[in-house]
């Protein structure tokens, strides 16, 4: 039996990683730069989103078996992980 918590997280992966080959599949199809950019463009969102989407699921499966202290350094390796993919 799947764990629930797994489960949903593989499913958010398996969403992203289908919008990811759409998006390809369309980016063929337009056949313009202009358009394949714009594509481009919404996926910029998309990756971060499913990124904080299963991070907080994976952290609410675990939130009981980790000590406060040890939540904390988990919130803090992912505040770094979107500071370093901020883009300026």
């Amino acid at each position: 039996m799947l764990n629930k918590i797994v489960l949903t997280m593989a499913l958010l992966r398996l969403g992203s990683g289908s919008i990811e080959i759409i998006a390809a599949m369309l980016m063929l199809r337009f056949n313009q730069i202009e358009k394949a950019i714009m594509v481009n463009s919404g996926l910029a969102l998309v990756g971060p989103l499913v990124l904080i989407a299963t991070t907080t699921v994976g952290l609410v499966g675990i939130a009981d078996k980790l000590s406060p202290s040890k939540f904390l350094w988990v919130a803090a390796g992912v505040c770094c992980l979107f500071i370093g993919i901020i883009k300026k």
